[in-house]
């Protein structure tokens, strides 16, 4: 069937969403051009508060991938999909408790100045460049990924709206800075919301109200949600979900600048800690509504499936389909939804060309270069911030040579963020972790990933551990009247290498395990071998005491877990206990680095309440 394109009022409402997004940018440079420091610009004065913070990181992270993605992978797999909802549960918890407290007591700016406090400059450079890395390549999937599902769908121009992404992503963070970013992403996350639910009431009025969709959902085996096979190879079992996607995810929430940004840029802890679990709220939310327009679109297509049927090229094309499909007599109503898509992109490239401009200038620029002026410090900001929204819409046309796009987006994340949170572990929970050990785990890790990751992507895991459910062309007039193509198994090709069946068949969701185990464990072994730091070294407020929770009967266990940390002495102030600290350390410059930036760390740390008060 032919399936109308865009109509004028489609464009109006589109082009209506990048308008407002880029007035808030200009009403943000407006309103804020007396505070024209570099920390106003990229932490917004420490001044949030948690309402817009809490919705700011659900709509980063709920990106294209997820409007785009989830359900095609729910009309496809199953409804497993929502078993996130447990695996999110566990990282904001983890977040709040575990690294969150650490990053905010220390008033840093860029989480990878808390890894040269705990370890040293090399750790927190290596760190800087391996995120910097991974945001890009990040970035650049999820510019390209809504881009390409609706150019074929709707016959909008595929390198028009790349580009346009970009231009409108960088105009509103070079001229508003974080407060314009926060506050545009609570403005996209209504538009996406409102989105998914005239997708999914239109949706399930036309397929015969919600019992319905249930029940040939059910019919149809996509509710078999809990399986508990502990074949790791399965691409989501239960336990792939559970421990692989709270690894994953951790590292994009635990240890991931743009996120531990936003939450340093609230007006205290308590703040911070609140706006991460309101937007645990919002991430349940945005899961559960894509997950049931899966559903939908499975009722809606039961006997015929567009994307066997060829009238799609990629299942990430489904969505944007089923779309211009129901709401084909309502113009206006596809341009809410592709709004709803590009609302999810729009905030993550923002986020993340704000959380690279950061990292830049905190861990390169201004090593370079300490004595820079104010002034020219937030010129160079948002000269960065220009920098890096060309880099990022220049990676778009290389993500086009990528897979699915939720499964190519979280490999990235997992190939990178799992090493990547696991040096931040060693950093706080192991107070016997040295540099070496850091580094060595870091370098372990990474390889440890990338090789699983790289082979996976050369040699595919055998079709038999991920199959799509049935997927009927019954009653289809197919495109070119061939058959439906049915997935047979390939022919066996001779020569798949010893690791293709085992590691390189693993579970696109454990990448980021192996890469945080992997490094955790080197680090140690590294530690221990090259001789362990001493804890009487280590300021306490860099290091979390998890110990007390398994050993709370006795304090002797406590201490000597401690590793000579001293927790009990928490009352001597960071700002004395620093410099002493570091004083003990070989190399002269980066002590001087170090106390010229405390001196700028804490003016107005109020350590009884936990936070800034100006």
């Amino acid at each position: 069937p032919e399936i109308k394109k865009f109509v004028a009022w489609d464009y109006v409402v589109f082009a209506g969403l990048f308008i407002v997004c880029a007035c808030i940018g200009v009403f943000f440079a407006v309103k804020e051009r007396k505070n024209k420091t570099s920390k106003e610009f990229l932490v917004g004065g420490r001044q949030m508060t948690c309402g817009p913070i809490a919705f700011s990181l659900t709509t980063s992270f709920m990106s294209a991938v997820t409007v785009l993605g989830t359900p095609s992978e729910v009309y496809r797999y199953g409804a497993s999909f929502v078993l996130f909802f447990l695996s999110y549960a566990l990282v904001i918890i983890f977040t709040a408790e575990l690294f969150l407290p650490i990053f905010y007591r220390s008033g840093i700016t860029s989480t990878y100045e808390y890894l040269e406090l705990r370890f040293n400059k090399i750790v927190r450079l290596a760190a800087t460049l391996i995120y910097i890395l991974q945001t890009i390549l990040y970035t650049g999937i999820v510019v390209y990924a809504p881009s390409l599902a609706l150019n074929q769908v709707t016959g909008f121009d595929l390198w028009a709206s790349v580009v346009a992404t970009g231009i409108v992503c960088t105009f509103y963070c070079t001229l508003g800075g974080l407060k314009a970013v926060v506050w545009t992403d609570a403005f996209q996350m209504i538009v996406m919301v409102a989105g998914f639910m005239t997708v999914l009431i239109r949706g399930t009025t036309l397929n015969g109200g919600s019992a319905k969709v249930w029940k040939e959902a059910y019919e149809g085996s996509r509710l078999n949600i809990f399986d508990f096979d502990i074949d790791p190879l399965r691409r989501h079992t239960f336990w792939t979900i559970v421990i692989g996607g709270t690894f994953t995810w951790l590292g994009i929430y635990g240890v991931n600048q743009s996120t531990i940004q936003r939450c340093i840029s609230c007006k205290s802890e308590k703040h911070a800690k609140l706006a991460l679990y309101l937007n645990l709220l919002g991430l349940w939310i945005v899961l559960v509504c894509a997950v049931f327009c899966g559903l939908v679109m499975h009722s809606h297509y039961k006997s015929c499936d567009p994307w066997t049927a060829g009238f799609i090229s990629a299942p990430d094309q489904l969505m944007p389909y089923f779309v211009m499909d129901i709401f084909s007599s309502m113009p206006g109503v596809p341009g809410l939804f592709v709004a709803c898509a590009f609302s999810g992109t729009l905030s993550t490239v923002a986020a993340s060309i704000n959380a690279l401009a950061t990292v830049t200038f905190e861990d390169l620029v201004k090593k370079g270069f300490p004595n820079v002026s104010e002034k020219m410090s937030t010129w160079i900001s948002k000269g960065l911030c220009i920098l890096y929204g060309i880099l990022c819409t220049s990676m778009a046309a290389a993500a086009s040579l990528l897979g699915g796009i939720v499964q190519a987006s979280l490999s990235i994340h997992g190939m990178c963020g799992g090493p990547m949170l696991g040096i931040f572990t060693l950093g706080i929970v192991f107070p016997c972790a040295n540099w070496k050990g850091a580094i060595g785990g870091l370098l372990a890790g990474i390889t440890l990933a990338f090789w699983a990751g790289t082979g996976s992507f050369i040699y595919p895991a055998p079709p038999t551990k991920s199959v799509p459910l049935h997927l009927s062309t019954l009653n289809c007039t197919l495109a070119n009247s061939t058959e439906a193509l049915t997935t047979g198994a390939p022919a066996a090709a001779p020569d798949r290498p010893l690791l293709a069946d085992t590691l390189y068949s693993l579970s696109y969701l454990y990448f980021s395990t192996i890469g945080c185990l992997g490094c955790a464990i080197a680090g140690l072994l590294i530690s221990f071998i090259t001789g362990p730091s001493k804890g009487e070294d280590i300021p306490p407020e860099l290091i979390k005491p998890v110990c007390n929770l398994f050993c709370f009967w006795s304090k002797r266990l406590q201490t000597l877990l401690w590793c000579g940390v001293r927790h009990d002495s928490s009352e001597v102030d960071f700002e004395q206990n620093l410099p002493n600290v570091l004083a003990n350390r070989t190399d002269d410059t980066s002590k001087n680095d170090i106390n010229r930036e405390n001196k700028c760390h804490f003016p107005g740390y109020n350590p009884e309440e936990k936070s800034y008060t100006n």
